[in-house]
């Protein structure tokens, strides 16, 4: 088991690892629209959509890894109202459709309104 840390994405604000690699998986941590070098929330959907994508790119590239590596992804919702401008950013990154799960939660940290975490394979 390995741990993955890049300064390019937001560091862990609680007792986690931003990603593990176990043999030839990787399962991330959740990602919010945090900007690694401000560790602020961005504001609106659509641009804490794109930085979520962002962070998870630094966090597989640090490992050496793609997007395209990505197998299945959980997507965490504030309002699932937004699952339509969610999805049209998401499909920017992850044009290989990966398997997914999307659902509206209560409350995301920091009040975020998109949260997503993945797991990848080489």
């Amino acid at each position: 088991m390995k741990q993955i840390h890049t300064e390019n994405a937001p560091k862990a604000i609680w007792p986690y690892s931003q990603a593990i690699l176990v043999g030839n998986t990787l399962y991330s941590s959740w990602q919010i629209g945090l900007n690694p070098e401000t560790m602020e929330l961005v504001e609106w959907i659509e641009n804490q959509t794109h930085q979520v994508c962002k962070n998870l790119k630094a966090v597989l590239e640090k490992a050496g890894w793609k997007l395209e590596n990505v197998v299945k992804t959980t997507i965490y919702l504030a309002n699932i109202e937004d699952f339509k401008t969610v999805n049209e950013i998401y499909w920017q990154y992850f044009s290989h459709k990966p398997a997914r799960s999307t659902v509206q939660v209560a409350k995301l940290p920091l009040d975020a309104l998109v949260e997503i975490e993945v797991v990848a394979i080489i």
